[in-house]
């Protein structure tokens, strides 16, 4: 392997400490495993010296079965035996009574670099019940699947903080979930006793290619890697009436309705010329979610250059191609309370005010770009690891 997890080091002699004779809370799932797949819960299970005493699970649940948004049971696991407390139920983050049982909790799931992918969150709010209850709290560092150099996209509006998005950062933020940890507790006022068990072998400019570790779905709809390298524009189409591939077999990389000419639709995104994108008309019939057994039309993304890609970007232009091509079936979802999912994700009512008002979003790039100065210069103190 060209890359050593912080999972794996926290095995070697320098890190076990923060385990060893302790008892220990991991929040986890299947994600949560080594360059040779083993699971962190089950080597701690294991180990002679380690009492792994509580397990704590994100949404999908400790072994990820369970479809977004699903509330997930408390209960046991199986195969460990370990009690297994759902932190995507009535709560989400551990209480202080739990806590108060443990010396010490970790954090091991894979995230996949983007704003609203809601583990960040169950991790930063974990932060703050140790801070709470004195108990630290350390972080299994990995790779970020999109990279640690390029950072896209708006800064959230605190206005619209939700379980998608708590805090003012980008939609890709091009920092390890370690990194992000730390950020988070310096700049955002948890205070928790945090520890980061770094990776070795990490480069910022590396592809997950080239990390050597094999691929495990984080989440059910991010079956590969060219899922999570297209999902921070394309998970957008969440927030309207178009499908974003739930319920086939390629989730994110592939958008559609009844409505739409998939033909017409692949010209006009091709036409744009957007680097390290092409798009192929496609028709699929959802086996599950939005459109659920009709037949629907539209594009699939090819990445035909990961360097060159700019996913958000690309995103965007298809919500607004398709809004602009058919704008009597084009719609934007509100949830019951009537608020805009769109708006959820995109951590802003403007992006889709903006949309709906004809605004270019070659403009809003321009706009996003001078609102990411302070978050990048202010991420310039996080970057621990090399390009």
């Amino acid at each position: 392997m060209n890359v050593r997890l912080g999972c794996e080091r926290l095995f070697d002699d320098a890190c076990v400490a923060h385990v060893r004779h302790r008892r220990v809370g991991l929040v986890t799932n299947h994600s949560g495993v080594d360059g040779r797949l083993r699971a962190t819960a089950d080597r701690l299970h294991t180990a002679d010296d380690v009492d792994l005493a509580l397990l704590f699970g994100p949404e999908h649940g400790i072994r990820g079965d369970a479809e977004d948004g699903v509330t997930v049971d408390t209960g046991i696991d199986a195969h460990t035996g370990v009690p297994a407390i759902s932190l995507y139920g009535d709560r989400r983050q551990p209480s202080v009574e739990e806590l108060a049982d443990l010396d010490v909790l970790l954090f091991d799931i894979q995230d996949v670099g983007v704003r609203f992918y809601t583990y960040l969150y169950t991790m930063s709010l974990s932060m703050v019940a140790c801070a709470e209850a004195g108990v630290p709290i350390v972080v299994l560092d990995r790779p970020n699947p999109v990279g640690g150099v390029e950072v896209e996209g708006n800064i959230l509006d605190p206005a619209f903080a939700s379980f998608v998005g708590l805090y003012p950062i980008p939609v890709r933020y091009g920092l390890t979930v370690g990194e992000l940890a730390r950020l988070f507790n310096e700049e955002f006022g948890i205070g928790a006793d945090l520890h980061v068990i770094d990776m070795l072998g990490w480069h910022r400019n590396m592809s997950w290619q080239d990390t050597g570790l094999p691929w495990v779905a984080p989440s059910p709809n991010m079956p590969t890697q060219d899922t999570a390298s297209v999902y921070p524009g394309m998970c957008f189409f969440e927030g309207t009436n178009i499908s974003e591939g739930r319920g086939t077999t390629r989730p994110f990389e592939q958008v559609g309705a009844p409505y739409i000419d998939g033909f017409a639709l692949a010209d006009e995104l091709n036409g744009l010329r957007l680097p390290g994108a092409l798009f192929r008309p496609v028709f699929f019939r959802p086996a599950f979610a939005k459109y659920e057994g009709q037949s629907c039309a539209g594009v699939q993304l090819h990445v035909t250059d990961h360097a060159r890609l700019q996913p958000v970007r690309v995103g965007f232009e298809a919500i607004a191609a398709v809004r602009r091509a058919w704008p009597d079936q084009f719609a934007w979802r509100t949830n019951r309370e009537g608020i805009h999912n769109f708006d959820k994700l995109a951590g802003s009512d403007g992006v889709r005010l903006a949309i709906d008002a004809g605004t270019s979003i070659e403009d809003l790039l321009r706009d996003w770009a001078k609102e990411r100065i302070g978050f990048e210069e202010l991420r310039q103190k996080y970057l621990h690891y090399p390009l």
